[in-house]
């Protein structure tokens, strides 16, 4: 499997952590992107400019990006999953592989497949397991469809943590999306409880509780970073999980957990949008999160 020419759709956080770690892998000889941010005036300019001084390739759409390239790199917000699919399909060439990392359903990504596959190019799709930045392109993935070890082999190579779990696609979706009902149950559960108990002044006898029934795990510091990943990506949460819900109701189960966690998150996107949190460092402590909460509340009369 031969991939010179890699094009990113996509060119936020995970886009540019892909595009700039890609470059330099034994066989790449291209890296571009397409976002639609390259086109709106208010954007333009800055993010080309980094597309630029990066060595990344801006290409003027998403048909552009797919005549140039050999493996299309989906990495937009979940509720884009399959937009971008159909915006891609008819002019991605036969023979391309579309790798979707997008926190979508299964059938979601089955739809999407089916857009692409049609078109003769080869979609494979990416459960990645956990947040991008701390790894960047070595952040584990798990891989789904029928060209998945063949695409495995070839990101293995280039240092990525990617492993073919089924040639069936929806199974390294389902495994991420039932992730996701914990990971960001936790997020939304640990916000709504400490933020009450801040309001009751009883943080210092519940966090002890806590800390007995699951001694391994660090509430104070645990705390801190739930709310600060939420209140920076509490909309691309809110999406994932809204997709994370659609996976729940596939397999004939009644989402209402998955639902409730996407509502919260969005509530905390929301206020981010609002400037709520504004000024607060990313390592502050919960306590001041939940104060900027509180504060906000009372003043709006809004619930959390």
């Amino acid at each position: 499997m031969d991939l010179q020419h890699i094009g990113l759709i996509g060119y936020g956080e995970v886009g540019k952590t892909f595009a700039l770690g890609l470059q330099s892998q034994p066989g790449v000889a291209s890296v571009g992107a397409w976002d639609l941010k390259f086109a709106q005036a208010a954007t333009r300019e800055a993010e080309r400019a980094h597309a630029a001084q990066h060595g990344v390739t801006a290409h003027a759409s998403a048909a552009a990006l797919c005549t140039a390239c050999d493996l299309v790199i989906s990495a937009v917000t979940a509720s884009h999953t399959l937009e971008v699919a159909e915006e891609v399909a008819p002019h991605i060439r036969p023979g391309t592989l579309f790798l979707d990392l997008n926190s979508a359903s299964p059938g979601t990504k089955q739809q999407a497949a089916a857009l692409i596959d049609a078109r003769g190019a080869h979609y494979v799709e990416a459960g990645v397991m956990t947040s991008v930045p701390p790894y960047g392109i070595r952040v584990p993935m798990l891989l789904g469809g029928a060209q998945a070890p063949a695409l495995a082999a070839v990101l293995q190579a280039w240092g990525m943590d990617a492993t073919p779990v089924s040639e069936q696609l929806g199974v390294a979706s389902a495994i991420k999306m039932c992730r996701s009902v914990m990971i960001k149950g936790l997020e939304a559960l640990v916000i709504e409880s400490y933020t009450t108990a801040r309001q009751y002044g009883v943080e210092a006898h519940v966090l002890p509780t806590l800390a007995e029934t699951f001694p391994s795990i660090d509430w104070e510091k645990q705390g801190s970073y739930f709310f600060s990943r939420v209140v920076q990506h509490g909309q691309r949460r809110s999406e994932e999980m809204h997709e994370a819900a659609r996976t729940v109701r596939e397999a004939s189960v009644e989402p209402l957990m998955a639902s409730a966690i996407a509502h919260k998150q969005a509530a905390v996107a929301a206020m981010a949008r609002e400037g709520v949190f504004a000024g607060l460092p990313k390592d502050a402590p919960w306590q001041d999160y939940a104060d900027r909460v509180l504060a906000h509340l009372a003043k709006d009369q809004g619930a959390l």
